[in-house]
């Protein structure tokens, strides 16, 4: 392999010296748009790797190695592509683009670990663009409310600093920075959505259903957020943005404020973007104006988000480039929780009073990356090579009296080293092939913070190659399939288990020794799809897909009654995806429909044990399945229209007959989700856009005789939400926004605290808050 990679650098650098010079031509101009220039706008040579972008004041200018004719496409999220041909003595070309929809065209997106058209994935994926992230941005910088909001099949958001339950398809999903895993299976402490501010984001990328092409933890899709990466020309240019927050069901007190700071240019071959952004959240009230629970609430937090990127690149075939993202948000509360009361639907609240413990949420999280990528190597091969570094410390509530001594507080510590390289070859005009290798070394424990191993440090090494051909045939149809191949060793040491009581100082689980060890797993993982492009009005596509997950070995570690850890069961859960949808596509409309079905021999349910008062995972074989429909209209050129609907079930053959019988918890399956969407441009520079997000009823267990429900089986009653958002762009470079959430002020319980019950987590939603925010582009 080393052999190989040396011979294909060697190849590459050789390739520099022997190319072939052929005439150039030069052209520029300036791209506009009727409320005037467009910046970082994309013009590239069809047929060719070549490409620009324009500066703050629209304008570019392109070299190009042509000797003949040639044509363009100009392009920029939120307005209609246009291709133009040209003759080689042409040299200014000037553009007009239209403000087109939200609705995805020629989105790339990284559902095969290198950029390719959404129109060439056999499978359902959901692009969250820079437009779409900065008209979310204006009503919340939360973004598990934002990914709630936009993405099918993902479960509503718990307003809070966890993301327990908020699954995709049923299942878990691997959260990803630029390809970063922010993710751990050893010890899922759900709080791994939010992992960076979306202010330094240009997209988001959902992949749903099992997928073996990122690994371990992929079982329900993945989501990876890919940072901003400058395009400016000039050595300096920049964006200030100020908003001013709070509640309008209550002022007092719930007042906050975010401010944030980006610079970005290009010097020669040198790009950078430096970004820092400060968020202080006021208290958060509810409908009637009274204070949200306080456990994990993103009332009173503080979050801090430093964003870097250098690029070097030596000549257009090749760019090095060195990130770094240090994320923060811990609330600082001046209250002290008062329970809610599921039967009396009392809800959470707080009094004044110090908090015990120390602050919860993201006590600091680190991503470290340096890449390589190389163009144009042997036989037109490309390699794209990563190094990187993770590193995060979560930090949750006080549990009173649980722990042999009284109270205890935990925090999970995870850090990980890994590298990864993939090259794609060319096999012939209508097919590539892909391959390479993932090494990832993942070292997570979950301590109390007063120093003792309530879960032990796990020493996780995965190694896993792979491979994936894609062709295109008779110009429309599209075959992909793939191999992935897990190998997975995790080391324990020796350890203690921690002696866990109930609320009268009684034993619910004992302390003894466990002897340590080494687990290892093997799985090979396939995927195979097909995607039929002929005809606009029907594009089909039919997948299948696996995905791998070692399931939370921590939390079977802390709750062992054996004394050795051979004798626990830590099987990895391996899921089969299948995947039927199509698209339909005529002018102005685009329709989805997505129907899956997911099945895995071993299950992940957490399961509540009345006899110890725990939450246990349950390893019966599971299936999920359910459909997702999205449409998209454009009736004029000033107003967009979004519908979106997903329904997703699970059941569970406890019997291990083949009888699927047992419906899945709320933790993992959501209620039916609706949502939809109006934009409106009545004026050059303002928009108004009005957004609706339905949470419907799901009932499927029968009350306990004390009137509550088993854990995690609560019934979900309806809830309709509406937000508003204002955007008026006061001069060219100055933009003002005005967003509003729960905008008529919906009194309701979020779904989380319906279905888990917890008197402590038995929260309303946040009452009626608006945004106010000014923004200058430099």
């Amino acid at each position: 392999m080393i052999t190989s990679f040396k011979v294909a650098v060697t190849g590459f650098f050789l390739s520099l010296v022997t190319m072939t010079t052929v005439a150039q031509t030069s052209i520029s101009g300036t791209v506009q748009s009727s409320e005037g220039p467009l910046r970082h706008a994309t013009i590239r040579v069809n047929g060719a790797k070549t490409a620009t972008f324009t500066d703050k004041d629209g304008k570019y200018s392109l070299s190009i190695n042509r000797p003949d004719t040639f044509s363009l496409t100009v392009s920029l999220m939120g307005y209609t592509s246009q291709t133009r041909s040209f003759t080689a003595g042409q040299t200014t070309a000037d553009w007009m683009l239209e403000q087109s929809s939200r609705a995805l065209g020629e989105v790339i997106v990284s559902a095969s670990r290198k950029p390719e058209s959404l129109d060439n994935v056999p499978s359902s994926v959901t692009v969250l663009t820079r437009k779409t992230l900065e008209d979310n941005l204006a009503v919340t910088s939360d973004i598990t409310q934002i990914l709630a909001n936009e993405v099918p099949g993902l479960a509503p958001s718990a307003q809070t600093n966890s993301n327990v339950g908020q699954s995709l398809r049923g299942r878990s999903v691997l959260i990803m920075i630029d390809g970063i895993p922010q993710s751990t299976p050893l010890r899922n402490g759900e709080v791994d959505l939010r992992s960076i501010d979306p202010a330094v984001l240009e997209r988001i990328d959902v992949i749903k259903g099992a997928t073996a092409i990122y690994g371990n933890g992929a079982s329900g899709g993945l989501i990876n957020y890919i940072t901003l990466t400058p395009k400016d020309n000039t050595p300096i240019a920049g964006r200030t943005s100020v908003n001013l927050t709070g509640s309008l069901a209550s002022l007092k007190g719930s007042t906050g404020g975010r401010i944030g700071q980006l610079l970005h240019g290009k010097l020669g071959k040198f790009d950078y973007a430096v970004s820092g952004v400060y968020e202080h959240n006021g208290e958060w009230k509810d409908a009637k104006g009274k204070l949200v629970g306080t456990n994990y609430s993103l009332g009173e937090t503080d979050s801090y988000n430093a964003f870097v990127k250098l690029g070097y690149a030596p000549n257009r075939r090749q760019r090095i480039q060195l990130m770094y993202n240090y994320y923060n948000s811990q609330q600082h509360s001046n209250y002290t929780l008062v329970n809610g009361n599921f039967l009396t639907e009392q809800p959470a609240t707080g009094v004044l009073g110090k908090q015990t413990g120390k602050p919860t949420g993201i006590n600091g999280n680190h991503n470290l990356q340096l890449s390589w990528h190389a163009d144009s190597l042997i036989g037109g091969t490309s390699l794209q090579t990563d190094a990187y570094y993770e590193s995060r410390d979560d930090v949750f509530y006080v549990s009173l009296g649980r722990f042999e001594g009284g109270d205890g507080q935990s925090h999970t510590l995870s850090k990980k080293k890994g590298f990864r390289f993939m090259f794609n070859s060319p096999i012939t005009r209508q097919g590539s092939l892909s391959y390479g290798a993932d090494f990832i070394n993942d070292i997570t424990s979950q301590p109390l913070v007063d120093g003792r191993i309530w879960v032990p440090e796990m020493n996780m090494f995965n190694v896993a190659p792979f491979a994936e051909t894609q062709w295109r045939l008779l110009d429309d149809l599209i075959l992909k399939g793939g191999v992935r191949m897990e190998r997975v060793k995790i080391s324990v040491d020796d350890y203690t288990t921690l002696r866990i009581t109930n609320a009268s100082g009684q034993t619910i689980t004992p302390s003894f020794a466990v002897k340590g060890g080494d687990l290892t797993y093997t799985s090979t993982l396939f995927n195979v799809g097909v995607r039929y492009n002929r005809f606009p009005a029907f594009q089909p596509y039919a997948s299948f897909s696996q995905g791998f997950s070692v399931t939370d070995v921590g939390l079977a570690l802390r709750d062992a009654k054996v004394d050795n850890i051979s004798k626990i069961n830590t099987e990895a859960v391996l899921v089969n995806n299948y995947e039927l949808g199509f698209v339909s596509k005529a002018q102005k409309f685009r329709f989805e429909l997505t129907g899956f079905i997911s099945t895995s021999k071993l299950g992940a349910e957490m399961v509540y044990d009345a006899a110890t008062d725990l939450f246990n995972v349950s390893r019966t074989p599971e299936r999920i399945y359910g459909f997702e429909a999205t449409a998209h209209y454009q009736p004029v050129s000033r107003v967009d229209l979004n519908l979106a609907f997903s329904y997703v079930e699970g059941k569970a053959d406890t019997g291990r007959t083949g009888d699927y019988r047992m419906y899945l918890n709320g933790r993992r399956i959501a209620a039916p989700k609706a949502g939809s969407s109006i934009a409106y441009r009545p004026l050059s520079g303002l928009e108004l856009q009005v957004h609706y997000n339905g949470i419907l009823k799901r009932d499927r267990f029968d009350k306990l005789p004390s009137g509550l429900y088993k854990g995690n089986e609560g019934i979900v009653k309806a809830y309709h939400l509406f937000n508003f958002n204002a955007s008026y762009r006061v001069t060219r470079s100055t933009m003002l926004t005005l967003g509003i959430e729960n905008l008529f002020n919906a009194d309701y319980f979020p779904a989380r605290s319906q279905w888990f019950m917890i008197p402590g987590f038995y929260s309303k939603g946040r009452g009626t808050a608006f945004n106010i925010g000014i923004t200058v582009n430099y």
